[in-house]
């Protein structure tokens, strides 16, 4: 195929993958006025309904103003030379491949990033600030984005400069390398995450001893679930909103509470939710997710390595010099059709880990717990408790909370 064609494919899958985005939008707004299920009738009162209803109202239109204004900003980068624009002005200052990938990629991810900043802005200070979300401060909100700058730098310039290393050495055959490389790479971050790069955005402290402490303990040891490491997270310097997960395996293996999380919820409640992320580890979900993703990544690379050499995927994204940086680019966006496809079904497989979560948490501790933490969690987050199917199928890793709730009751 040649690379004219390759370019108008491009421009036929980014307006197409924002028409079905925005298709799946408007369905799922269409069923916010829905009537909440009786089962769920007990989440919201009449005002926290209406509040929540406006909520999902704004974040939709504002969804949309932010999608549309992305992909004008892609097409309009893009048909009018913004990729060869930046390829001539790296080549500017040097002819060596890494720094001139590095210069490429820092160039146009940092320039998109601040064109962005404002709607990001908008969404935390206004939005969220209006439903009583916010606790950010613009220091905190630019710092964040500096440190996010940062990391993006060394962990994605260093893992860019080496995979573009192994493919002047090995040719075509460096996806083997590449991909060894990143499977040690996720393999470390997963272990070592919470340990190396959280500290660097929040704090983190041991669980206080008292008898939440106790009473985690005292379910671990239950279900014969080694835990050591409890800790708390100050999640709230930045929203009200509440989580917690599960990370590492083996001797690294820790639980994360957000501080919002222990305000909100009752300590059975609390409880209920670490038998929820324990039957994750205990059904071997972390397991299966991380060798899946590390799998994808292996499929991904070699295809692209079969690509990569072709100067028509470069020329695609209107560069005149092929290039390594260049066919990154127009494969990334020629294969994301085949990403969304990987996507559903990671996200169909996430939400059967999650049933089978719940279920563990249902039969090792209590289902009640559980159903009312769930309930609260969505009620302080304002969810959409009536998501359309289709939205749910393309978009959901966790199913809606009618369907949890069901499933707990059952």
């Amino acid at each position: 195929m040649s690379s004219n064609s390759l370019f108008y494919l491009i421009f036929t899958i980014l307006i197409a993958e924002f028409l079905i985005e925005t298709l799946m939008d408007y369905l799922n707004a269409k069923k916010f006025k829905e009537p909440i299920p009786s089962e769920l009738s007990d989440v919201y009162d009449a005002e926290a309904y209406t509040k929540s209803q406006t909520y999902k109202q704004t974040n939709y239109k504002f969804g949309l103003i932010t999608s549309t204004f992305s992909l004008v900003l892609t097409l309009c980068f893009l048909g009018f030379g913004g990729f060869e624009w930046v390829d001539r002005l790296v080549r500017s200052y040097t002819d060596h491949p890494i720094p001139m990938a590095l210069l490429f990629f820092g160039i146009i991810m940092l320039g998109s990033d601040i064109i962005t900043t404002p709607f990001s802005y908008y969404q935390t200070f206004v939005i969220e600030e209006r439903y009583g979300f916010n606790k950010s401060t613009r220091k905190l909100f630019f710092l964040d984005k500096l440190k996010g700058w940062g990391m993006l730098a060394i962990l994605g310039g260093g893992i860019l400069s080496v995979v573009i290393w192994f493919f002047q050495l090995a040719g075509t055959s460096f996806w083997l390398y590449a991909w060894g490389l990143i499977a040690v790479f996720t393999i470390f971050m997963n272990l070592f995450y919470s340990r190396l790069i959280v500290p660097l955005f929040n704090k983190q402290t041991p669980l206080e001893e008292g008898g939440l402490k106790e009473k985690i303990q005292g379910y671990a040891h239950t279900v014969g679930f080694e835990l050591k490491n409890v800790y708390v997270i100050d999640g709230s310097k930045r929203s009200t909103k509440s989580n917690a997960y599960f990370s590492g395996f083996g001797k690294e293996k820790r639980v994360t509470l957000y501080d919002t999380l222990i305000n909100d919820l009752e300590e059975e409640e609390i409880v209920a939710v670490l038998a929820h992320e324990v039957g994750h580890y205990k059904r071997k979900h972390i397991v299966v997710n991380l060798s899946a993703s590390i799998a994808l990544t292996g499929l991904t690379l070699f295809v692209l390595s079969l690509f990569i050499n072709n100067p028509a995927v470069s020329m695609s994204i209107g560069v005149s010099i092929p290039s390594f940086h260049a066919a990154l680019i127009g494969f990334g966006i020629l294969y994301s059709p085949i990403s969304q496809l990987t996507g559903l079904a990671m996200n169909y497989i996430s939400r059967k880990f999650e049933y089978q979560a719940d279920n563990y948490a249902k039969n090792t501790f209590e289902a009640s717990p559980l159903i009312s933490s769930l309930k609260k969690l969505s009620r302080n987050s304002l969810s959409n408790l009536t998501p359309h199917p289709a939205y749910v199928f393309m978009h959901y890793s966790h199913p809606p909370l009618i369907n949890r709730v069901r499933n707990l009751k059952a």
